[in-house]
């Protein structure tokens, strides 16, 4: 899948926060550490990213970016200077 649209992956990431943390909750600002977020979610989220994305994404980017708009926002910037598969 190819999202280069912040709003949409701020959107999927919103949810896969909400599902990996068990919070209803959480919306675009909340911050993955505040919401109970560790190591393990980490991995969680930035699993689901991969498969959807098809593309690798740090775990790390998690951790310096904590919120779900944040990462989206440099999630896409990293896509959009990927160099595209042949």
């Amino acid at each position: 899948m190819n999202i280069t649209d912040t709003a949409e992956l701020t959107r999927l990431i919103t949810g896969y926060y909400r599902e990996t943390l068990g919070d209803d909750t959480l919306d675009a600002t909340s911050d993955f550490f505040e919401a109970g977020g560790d190591s393990l979610a980490a991995f969680q989220i930035v699993h689901r990213l991969q498969e959807l994305l098809d593309a690798e994404i740090a775990v790390a980017l998690v951790f310096t970016y904590p919120s779900p708009a944040e990462l989206a926002e440099v999630v896409v910037d990293d896509l959009s200077l990927a160099p595209a598969s042949a």
